[in-house]
Order: structure tokens, then sequence, then C-alpha cells
């Protein structure tokens, strides 16, 4: 895959604080630019003020978004240095925005919820939006992946159902568990089968194969295969306790044609426990 960098949303907000620290680690454990993305719709969304933005003719809402932004390159240059990070300052809606930057992007970045979501959601609408119909991959940072002292490295967990789709989510969990020097899990649940017979089977023949196409490529990576008999949803997020980060394809076998995230796909960004890698099949 192709691309000019990572591309992360920021808002000011402590989730997109978090989403800027994973991009910066991401980008340099892949030797990438990081940019630094703030956009705006207007009229532009109130962000605090400080005292001296207040006070002058150019403390508007752009120039406070303008700050927000610098505190987010300073979180960024702190981890890897101002030299691998770019920032960017756009007008229209931020989910549009991104998913156009997408485009270009080895991967775009962003926190589970922004600063003007509605309280108790577990999901903002632009990181669902942006999941769901971005190209290539999306990070919807979220939960714990801050690495532990002393402590052996979580895994990376894949969930596949042995599906062309899937195969997408696959690769970029071995490259994942590779830069981290850690074990991947890869996860079949056979429960989301095809209602036929023998499908079941076919599903579990066709996940091993996939493992066994792509393992070759990352030979120093412990691969786990767990074939279960539950939901993708119940042993994912069973799976994902343990992990740093989640795979997923955008969407499985099934589901409604035409629709841009499959119903487990869209259960796991709102309630993993960790960050969740969404994965579009056209990467």
């Amino acid at each position: 895959m192709t691309g000019t960098g990572i591309v992360v949303g920021y808002d000011g907000s402590a989730d997109a604080e978090q989403a800027v620290a994973w991009a910066a680690r991401e980008s340099q454990a892949r030797g990438c630019a990081l940019t630094v993305c703030l956009a705006q719709e207007l009229p532009y969304p109130p962000y605090p003020a400080s005292p001296a933005s207040a006070e002058q003719p150019g403390g508007s809402a752009l120039h406070r978004g303008k700050e927000a932004l610098a505190r987010g390159l300073r979180v960024a240059a702190d981890l890897i240095g101002g030299d691998a990070v770019r920032p960017l300052v756009a007008t229209g809606s931020p989910a549009a925005i991104l998913c156009k930057c997408a485009a270009s992007a080895e991967m775009t970045v962003l926190g589970g919820r922004g600063r003007d979501g509605l309280p108790g959601l577990p999901l903002g609408s632009v990181s669902l939006k942006v999941a769901a119909h971005a190209p290539g991959r999306v990070v919807v940072v979220r939960g714990h992946w801050q690495p532990v002292p002393g402590q052996m490295p979580r895994p990376v967990v894949v969930g596949s159902d042995g599906s062309p789709a899937s195969q997408a989510a696959v690769r970029l969990a071995f490259e994942e568990a590779a830069l981290r020097d850690t074990c991947l899990v890869a996860v079949c649940a056979l429960a989301d089968g095809p209602g036929q017979l023998g499908g079941s089977g076919r599903l579990k023949t066709d996940f091993q194969q996939i493992m066994s196409q792509e393992q070759p490529e990352h030979p120093d990576v412990v691969l786990n295969q767990q074939v279960c008999e539950g939901t993708a949803r119940t042993t994912l997020l069973q799976a994902a306790r343990d992990a740093q980060l989640l795979v997923l394809g955008a969407r499985g076998r099934g589901g409604i044609p035409g629709m841009p995230l499959g119903s487990a796909s869209a259960t796991l960004l709102s309630h993993a426990p960790c960050p969740v890698a969404i994965v579009h099949a056209d990467e």
C-alpha cells in the first residue's frame, strides 16, 4: 500500500489528544510523516479561549481553533520531534475532509469522541462516518493501548470470516504485530458463517487458508488461531479485553449489500476496550 503518511483528526478534546499520541507512535514505527488535521465547519464550535486570545481582536473561534491545533502539534512533537509533524487546517465538514485526506494516506486516525459529541454516546458521529466511508485503513483510538513498562506487550487481535474482504484486515494485523513486536491472535466466529449446509466448515477452511497465505510475510510473528462457536461480536469483545489493537474488515460475508460497515464492526467500534482498526477491502 502506498500513501503520504498518517493523518490524525484533532479538535482539542481529550480523546483527540489520545489519538494524536497513538498516531505519533504509529508514524514513528512506520517511519512516515504525521499530519495533524483540524477541520472546522462554519459557524465554528466554541473553543475554550485563553486569556490572551480573548483580549485580542484576533481572538475569534478560528483563531482559538488554531491555538487548539498548536496544542495537538506539541503533543506529537514531544513524542517524535517536530520535523516529522505537519499541520493542516481546513474549513468544512470534518468527516468529509478526513475522508478526502484518507484517499492518499497510509492510515487515518481519530479519537472515539470529539468536543461536540452528545454526552453518553460511546462513539462520535465523525468517527463513525470516517470509519464507514473513508478508504483504506481507519483507526479509532479508545480504551487501553499505552504500553506498560515491565510487562509483556498486549497482543494484536484480528477478526476474520475467511472472506476475501477480511484478507486486507489480516494483512494489517500482521504488520501491526510485527511493528509492535507482539503476537497476533486471529479469531474466526463460526456462528456468523453462511446459513447453509457445510457453511461453518467452509468458513473455517477459508479462514485457515488466508492465515497460511499471510503468515509467511511475517515469519517472526507468533500466530494464535482461535476458531470459536460464538458470534463475532461476542468472541472479539472477549479477545479484545487483553489486546492493544483490534483489527476488523469493514464488512464480512453477511450484512446488507451496499452497507459500508457491517453490524459487528459497528458494534465493536462503539464498545471495544481498545483501539479499533477498520480496513476497507479496496485498500
